[in-house]
């Protein structure tokens, strides 16, 4: 009489259970993954034995195993909160220098600038040179820039503008060829901010002054100076314009013009660095007849700024954002794959290791390959399908109950025997 078939199956119903109550109790862990109970039925049988009746003698749990599916993702307000849409998964350094492997994006900030985790697991990536230029090779903690950004002087600008065609000439007949006080000696103005060696902003202004037919004449001041001034101190134009009897793209100048500004003094009395050699495209310039009107003014110079925030790209670049504006990559972050994930290891914690049956990684950058895309400021939910669990948690009782009975009855059956008189 045998009781090992009862016994076994009370005793997979009951890991079965405990499987399906770890799942439930992390139903709400960020980037947790559901496991499932695999069993086998196990047969004694001689060397020399064969033929199909042979009767089991009960059943064994095979293997627990994670379903990798993808959980749904819930945006968040923290920029640092990362989300994986696809495959692949975070690389954290441990304390102890291992690393491991998490699809929670929970991160944050450490005194020292590293991306951490809640466990003080330090995010892995790639690093970027002072340029912003992302260095890929080995992995190492992303620790985030605390310096500021150094200024940079204006050396390009670019104009695109319509002069409007209807107007008439107000080039003086006498010198000075224009008055800035006196809005009678030019057609139109518009006003731009550059910067030195030092950030420092720059005040330039531009007069538009027509001076005969598809003719126009521009002048330029730096902080209320002109730019450019004859032998008598007389300001002087730039260059000229000239556009075709259509009013299209202006036929003078040739090229980009080059822009000298002199050192000056601004409205707060400080005293501003030269800055030589600004090459000014006017070829975006139009002589339509209509209002006149500026649709671009740009300029690549910027004041020093400090950092004010972060976020994260699809691709993984981590973009430091300036309070000037600027923004340049700080790092890259790197992501890993396994030919088979069912073969991890999990450690808790959020955390699996490479074993020998799960291969060994095979990184990249989000979105690279097969790898999965990074979205910011969102978190991976944990695939545990609660519904589903519940009747599982149903049927596993059952079949507890079931199995207890196959028990009592055999010990009713042995009662039986032992009372043959």
């Amino acid at each position: 009489m045998s009781f090992q078939q009862g016994l076994s199956g009370l005793n997979a119903s009951s890991k079965n259970l405990d499987v399906i109550g770890n799942n439930v109790a992390n139903a709400n862990t960020y980037g947790a993954k559901s496991s499932r109970a695999e069993f086998s039925d196990m047969y004694a049988t001689a060397m020399t034995g064969g033929g199909g009746s042979n009767i089991g003698i009960g059943v064994n749990l095979a293997a627990v195993t994670q379903q990798f599916t993808q959980g749904n993702i819930t945006t968040t307000a923290n920029s640092l909160d990362l989300a994986i849409n696809g495959q692949g998964f975070f690389e954290v350094r441990a304390p102890d220098g291992q690393t491991l492997y998490s699809r929670n994006g929970q991160f944050q900030v450490n005194k020292e600038g590293f991306i951490q985790t809640n466990a003080g697991m330090r995010l892995l990536g790639y690093p970027a040179d002072g340029q912003g230029n992302v260095q890929p090779g080995q992995a190492v903690p992303l620790q985030l820039p605390t310096a500021g950004i150094n200024p940079n002087a204006t050396t390009e600008m670019n104009i695109e503008m319509n002069l409007d065609s209807r107007v008439g000439p107000t080039l003086p007949a006498t010198a000075p060829m224009i008055n800035f006080n006196d809005a009678a000696t030019y057609n139109n103005a518009t006003s731009v901010q550059v910067f030195d060696d030092k950030g420092q902003d720059v005040a330039l202004t531009y007069y538009f002054q027509k001076a005969s037919t598809d003719t126009w004449n521009v002048y330029v001041t730096a902080n209320g100076s002109p730019v450019n001034v004859d032998g008598g101190g007389n300001p002087q134009p730039l260059t000229t314009m000239s556009f075709p009897p259509n009013g299209g793209a202006p036929t003078a100048p040739a090229g980009n013009v080059t822009l000298n500004i002199p050192a000056s003094i601004n409205a707060s009395g400080a005293e501003t660095l030269a800055i030589p050699n600004i090459q000014l495209n006017l070829a975006g310039a139009t002589q339509y007849g209509a209002t006149f009107g500026v649709t671009n003014m740009a300029q690549d110079g910027y004041a020093p700024g400090q950092l004010s925030g972060l976020s994260i790209e699809k691709n993984g670049i981590v973009m430091a954002t300036y309070s000037n504006g600027q923004s340049k990559p700080a790092g890259q972050v790197e992501l890993a794959t396994f030919r088979n994930a069912q073969g991890l290891k999990p450690l808790g914690g959020n955390n699996w290791s490479r074993t020998f049956e799960s291969g060994d990684p095979i990184v990249g950058t989000p979105g690279q390959g097969n790898l999965g895309v990074l979205q910011s400021g969102a978190l991976e939910e944990s695939n545990v399908d609660l519904t589903a669990e519940l009747v599982n948690m149903i049927t596993a009782q059952r079949h507890y109950q079931a199995n207890s009975q196959t028990i009592k009855t055999q010990d009713q059956v042995l009662q039986t025997l032992v009372n043959l008189r």
